[in-house]
């Protein structure tokens, strides 16, 4: 269960919700923003509180944190048309989110497609932008090809119309999203074989990780069984492809990638170029790499204390005029 202290703690954080583009989307934030406000951008299978721990970080170092639900996760409303899904649609409402809480500019923290979010946003608004702090996912220019990976890797096939969808509906909303937190948090990548789906790579015998508890799934999948898996599987797999090559782009924002180097998503092609042989140096003039060693996918939650550490390094060694 959790703590006294833990539950206090959570009581910091406010929620609201903001009606932005014939929507309306939860946001949870907390602190005052003597310094600046922080925007956390979840992936999948994430919502706000994957952000927890940075959030109430932030605000106790006199910042802004704002989490918000994208579209069609959490608490936020569903999109008419989930099967329209496309990244502009995250960009926009990002920028709707900042001008409905009367924030200017903003430092984005962002992990997983949060982090492609985050990227278009910096190169888009850069006026908006303070700096971007990525975990996980450096910035790659070109569309991202899989070709060199088998049929099974989960990617493959969760872009296949309906495929996901009878995986996941074998079980409850429970065990899928403990399914997928324990793949994610290897670090090889989910890959099936051909008598298998996704589902069947693990089994309610295999532990969750340590530092995910039974309470926080709870959190997770009560979200989870309010907004389904019908957007989340549009947005971001089957919305993957649909992005444009920006091999041009220029970040005029300092951008800091954080890779936990057990983070299965290290193997993804081009990847380890862009961390390591200097792919992302051509885009971004103030750029820092960090690496955290036992790191994987979900390393705010698995190592709050460290990314906190560094991400509040990032925030003071780019100070705002508020």
């Amino acid at each position: 269960m959790a703590t006294t202290e833990q539950q206090q703690q959570q009581q910091k954080i406010e929620h609201v919700h903001l009606r932005v583009r014939g929507l309306t989307l939860h946001v949870a934030q907390a602190g005052k923003g003597e310094l600046g406000t922080v925007v956390f951008l979840h992936g999948f299978p994430e919502i706000w509180y994957s952000w927890r721990h940075q959030m109430l970080a932030v605000a106790a170092a006199g910042y802004r944190a704002v989490a918000p639900d994208w579209r069609g996760y959490g608490l936020s409303d569903q999109p008419p048309e989930p099967e329209a899904a496309g990244f502009d649609d995250l960009v926009e409402d990002l920028l709707a989110v900042l001008d409905a809480l009367a924030v200017p500019k903003a430092f984005l923290v962002a992990t997983d497609f949060g982090s492609m979010v985050a990227y278009d946003f910096a190169l888009r608004h850069p006026n908006h932008t303070c700096g971007v702090m990525s975990l996980g996912a450096p910035f790659v220019s070109d569309r991202t090809s899989f070709n060199t990976l088998p049929e099974g890797f989960y990617v493959l096939r969760w872009v296949q119309p309906g495929r996901a969808e009878a995986d996941f509906a074998r079980y409850d909303v429970k065990r899928v999203v403990r399914t997928i937190y324990i793949l994610f948090s290897r670090s090889d990548i989910p890959i099936a074989e051909k008598d298998q789906e996704i589902m069947d790579l693990a089994d309610l015998s295999t532990p969750l990780p340590e530092w995910f508890t039974e309470e926080d799934l709870d959190v997770y999948s009560s979200l989870y069984e309010k907004s389904g898996f019908r957007y989340p599987l549009q947005m971001p797999y089957r919305s993957l492809f649909k992005r444009k090559p920006n091999g041009d782009a220029k970040f005029q924002v300092p951008v800091h990638v954080v890779m936990g180097e057990k983070d299965y998503v290290f193997k993804f092609p081009g990847v380890e170029f862009a961390m390591r042989d200097g792919g992302m140096e051509k885009h971004a003039q103030d750029l820092k790499i960090t690496y955290i060693p036992e790191g994987c996918h979900f390393v705010q939650e698995q190592f709050p204390d460290r990314v906190n550490e560094l991400l509040l390094g990032f925030l003071r060694d780019h100070p705002v005029a508020v």
